[in-house]
This record gives C-alpha cells, sequence and structure tokens, in this order.
C-alpha cells in the first residue's frame, strides 16, 4: 500500500442549492453537484450556469401559477463528481445545503463512507453548511480560500465548522406561500396570512431552520429591515464581500437596496447573483437574500 501523502490537495465541493455562479467557482477553484428541477413531468439537471433569459422564463413559471419541485442531489452524481477528484489525487470537503432543507449531505456521507474503502489514501468530509443559497456558497468560498493558505484537511474542516455559526441570512419575500408549499419555513400561522402589505423577513436559526423572524410594512421597508439587521450583527464589514442574491427581481430593485447596503454598511464590495432554480422554485419570485459573517448566530426557534 502507498504511503498517505498528508499534503494532498483539498477540492471544496457544494450543491445546486450553492447559487455560486460560474465566475466564482472557476475563481475559488469550487465543483458542485447538481440537483435537479421537475415540472410538467420533465426532470432537469439544476445547473448554475444560466442566462438572464432562462432565469425570468423560469420564475415566469411561477408567477404564471406554476409549480416546480425539485429532487436532493442524486447518489450517481455525488458519486461521479467525487470519483473525480478522489482520481486526481484530492481530499473532498462538501459543504452541502441544510439539512433542515436538503437530505443531500447524508446521502454524500452513506457515499463517502463506501468510497473510503476504496480509496485508502483519501478523507472526504460531509458538513452541513446549515445554510442555503449564497449563505452555503460564501460558506465554500469561504473554506476555499482558508484552504489554499496550505491548511490542512482537518483544519479546513474545523474553520467550516466553527465559520457557519457566524453565517447571517437576511431574506424578504413578496409571500410565503411558495415556501409554505414546500415546507421550507417555519413560523407561526400570523406570518400566513399575506396581509396587504406586510412582507416577512426570514433568518436562519441556530440549527438551519428557516424562519419567519418578523414582518414588516411595505417592500421598501423589508429592504430597509434586512439592511438594518445586517448592520447590527455584521463584523468587520469592511474586509469582506457581501452576497446579494435574487430570484429575478427588477433591475430598480436591484439598485435601489445596493444602495441602502452601501449607504449604511461600508462591505469592501457586493456581489450580486439570481438564487437559483433549486432555492428559487421553493421561495419563488422576487424574493431578496443577503449574506455575510458577523457574530454568532443565538436565535433558535421556539425560544425566542
Amino acid at each position: 500500500m502507498k504511503k498517505r501523502n498528508t499534503m494532498r490537495n483539498i477540492k471544496i465541493i457544494t450543491d445546486s442549492c450553492s447559487d455560486l455562479t460560474p465566475e466564482l467557482m472557476e475563481r475559488y477553484d469550487i465543483d458542485y453537484a447538481q440537483m435537479n428541477t421537475v415540472y410538467n413531468g420533465k426532470t432537469s439537471p439544476a445547473d448554475l450556469a444560466w442566462s438572464p433569459e432562462e432565469v425570468h422564463a423560469f420564475y415566469g413559471i411561477m408567477r404564471d401559477g406554476g409549480r416546480v419541485t425539485t429532487t436532493q442531489v442524486p447518489v450517481d452524481e455525488f458519486n461521479r463528481v467525487f470519483r473525480k477528484y478522489l482520481d486526481a489525487g484530492c481530499d473532498i470537503v462538501y459543504i452541502g445545503c441544510s439539512l433542515k432543507q436538503s437530505g443531500s449531505v447524508n446521502t454524500a456521507s452513506v457515499l463517502a463512507k463506501k468510497l473510503a474503502e476504496e480509496y485508502k489514501d483519501a478523507r472526504v468530509a460531509c458538513i452541513d453548511s446549515l445554510h442555503a443559497s449564497l449563505g452555503e456558497g460564501l460558506l465554500a468560498i469561504d473554506a476555499a480560500e482558508y484552504a489554499s493558505t496550505g491548511k490542512t484537511f482537518d483544519e479546513v474542516v474545523e474553520h467550516t465548522l466553527e465559520r457557519r455559526k457566524n453565517l447571517h441570512q437576511f431574506v424578504t419575500v413578496h409571500s410565503l406561500d411558495a415556501l409554505r408549499r414546500a415546507g421550507r419555513v417555519k413560523a407561526s400561522s400570523a406570518f400566513f396570512g399575506n396581509l396587504l402589505g406586510v412582507k416577512p423577513i426570514l433568518v436562519t436559526d441556530v440549527n438551519g431552520e428557516q424562519a419567519a423572524y418578523k414582518k414588516v410594512k411595505g417592500r421598501a421597508g423589508s429592504f430597509a429591515e434586512i439592511v438594518n439587521l445586517m448592520k447590527q450583527h455584521v463584523i468587520d464589514p469592511e474586509k469582506q464581500t457581501l452576497y446579494f442574491a435574487h430570484s429575478d427581481c427588477g433591475n430598480e430593485e436591484v439598485e435601489m437596496l445596493r444602495d441602502m447596503i452601501r449607504k449604511e454598511i461600508p462591505f469592501k464590495d457586493i456581489y450580486t447573483a439570481y438564487i437559483g432554480p433549486i432555492i428559487g422554485a421553493s421561495i419563488g419570485p422576487d424574493a431578496v437574500a443577503i449574506f455575510a459573517f458577523g457574530d454568532e448566530i443565538t436565535f433558535k426557534i421556539g425560544e425566542n
């Protein structure tokens, strides 16, 4: 048996829920395992390399009353992606969607144990990010940057498990209907009234549960509130990029929120991307979400 090489390259892998753009994945040397969407009986890979026209058509289905469902990452897809990098001599850190929203991390963990019997020199860690969308993606970017400084496999895993506790998500949607149908949000029944002009604010709790945290009057008011919440919780914004994802919002709304953020919080940069097909199928059109690192998350559903 070959002697184990302790300096193996570390490959960061995520999944379709991460909403990472091809540009970000190339910049940080990240790959992803594809989930699937299902519409009118047709199953399609949840490809994150989609054009603005494809984005608009996808969310148009829901605006017209259509329902898109999703699947977790198939075992065959994990097997394909993991073997690609194991065969190349890499160790793997897979950072997946919150287990409260997808079972993909469990599927990957089962496969990783089987692959360990075959690739005896390799290591595969499967981490529940406790997040989704660009929150999951940001954690993968952070892990990739950390690994690139020469850290060991164990150091990267430990770092990522700690960093997920400090990753904040603040989201607002026009309605909770799509999330409620998908079973992806926890909240009291009061949030489901869809009162005229009332917009819910969503956060992720300490266990990765998506929660309706509060409600705000008006679209502009909801934008101001998520910026205010980020301002309260972010640490060292001038040293980090804020990641902003939206589900096919108009350009005016996108610029409105970006301007609010710039005015209130001195982030080094703001990166804007679309909410991808998996998260989009659950959250619906016209949602906005912002992500950055800050103080440790303490909110827990049922205790606050």
